[in-house]
């Protein structure tokens, strides 16, 4: 599991758990060397460095990294490729499984997302990591063993709403039966719900822990991404909560545009929280925002201070691109899969055009290009912005 958050909370991606491993490493109990003799010389360092500006650079890390798997730093200007699907599936399979034999936890935007997509590409690309769906089991068992207080807390509901979805897309699409082990995580998913429906939100990771009512939509995907589950439920107070998180969802104004599109998604396999002319002004947002060269950018469905608390405000309203956002891989593919599930044909013009963006914009490393709203630095958005994008080209029949 992450226990990051239980020492840092809302700071860029890991950064802050990175940093604080670093100074145990450079200050450990028994130091045998001053402090202030150590704080003298880093002083005098950074005089030094205050002395000589030197222009600033972001490092580029590795984006995943083990001892067999390495998964370069994702960045704008990284060169473009023609599409290669075996490509972009490769980094699917690498980003899952680096991240859950370095990082040891389920997040939302890596093997979250891989469980929640990739087994839905199996017709198209194969069966998926068995490994990842193994690492998401000896998680669930984790949290099956933790106090429902501490699962309250930090990003806990979200690993283990994540945990109920992707486990039910496994079972939809590689088992086609249910298991015991989808049954388990999605009846604890919903032990952990709160009583306006929804569940505890850090609120400060967009787009994905951006709000409670991103994760009741993820709640809703998972619910209904494997339907024989919920028609087997004959639990009274389990067809309750059920019934609390559609009241949630129907009757809860999203919190910007980027949540509208989330619900129009969940109502596509969750039923009673949307009706015909809400589902159709949410098409039209949708199209409204398409960009000239055919695709979307994230950036233009909500306002900055609209994410999460508004903590990445500064952040995105200081971005060089931030009156005309590019187009990005995430908000395209999550655009075409919304639009193709919605009824929309993939030979309709506004498809059509976002589908020939997606094809003239792959990058060299697999992924397609999407820019954090949190950090400078990791991009892990990225990952979703290529999963989405071969989830939309399979829908029209392009994979």
């Amino acid at each position: 599991m992450c226990v990051a958050e239980d020492r840092w909370t809302c700071f860029s991606d890991t950064g802050f758990t990175e940093n604080q491993n670093m100074w145990r490493k450079v200050l450990p109990m028994r130091q045998t060397i001053p402090v202030f003799l150590f704080l003298i010389v880093v002083s005098v360092c950074r005089a030094e460095d205050d002395a000589q500006p030197k222009p600033l650079k972001v490092e580029r890390q590795n984006q995943y990294e083990t001892e067999q798997i390495t998964v370069p730093a994702a960045f704008a200007d990284e060169a473009i490729r023609d599409l290669s699907i075996e490509r972009a599936a490769d980094h699917l399979d690498d980003g899952a499984v680096g991240w859950s034999r370095q990082k040891k936890c389920i997040t939302c935007h890596t093997n979250g997302t891989y469980l929640f997509i990739r087994p839905r590409l199996s017709s198209s690309l194969g069966r998926p990591s068995a490994e990842v769906r193994q690492f998401f089991l000896d998680e669930l068992a984790e949290l099956q063993a933790t106090s429902h207080k501490r699962l309250k807390t930090g990003t806990r509901p979200a690993q283990v709403i994540y945990a109920a979805a992707g486990l039910a897309e496994w079972d939809a699409h590689v088992f086609h039966q249910a298991s015991a082990e989808t049954d388990a995580a999605l009846k604890l998913m919903f032990e952990l719900q709160e009583d306006n429906g929804t569940w505890k939100s850090l609120d400060c990771w967009p787009p994905f822990e951006s709000s409670a009512y991103q994760e009741a939509t993820m709640a809703a995907m998972a619910v209904g991404a494997f339907p024989q589950w919920l028609l087997s439920i004959h639990d009274p107070e389990l067809l309750k909560r059920v019934d609390r998180l559609r009241t949630y969802l129907r009757d809860t104004q999203p919190p910007h545009q980027y949540a509208q599109v989330l619900k129009l998604w969940a109502s596509k396999r969750f039923d009673g929280i949307l009706d015909t002319d809400q589902e159709q002004a949410i098409v039209s947002m949708i199209l409204k925002y398409q960009q000239p060269d055919g695709g979307w950018a994230l950036r233009n469905f909500a306002a900055p201070e609209q994410w999460g608390r508004g903590n990445r405000a500064e952040k995105i309203r200081g971005e060089t691109d931030f009156d005309t956002p590019s187009s990005d891989g995430h908000m395209t593919g999550l655009a075409l899969i919304v639009l193709q599930q919605s009824g929309m044909n993939h030979d309709a013009d506004s498809v059509r055009r976002g589908l020939s963006w997606l094809k003239e914009n792959q990058r060299v490393s697999g992924r397609w290009w999407t820019r954090s709203l949190n950090t400078e630095k990791w991009h892990f958005v990225t990952y979703s912005g290529t999963a989405y994008p071969l989830l939309a080209l399979q829908l029209a029949n392009q994979l």
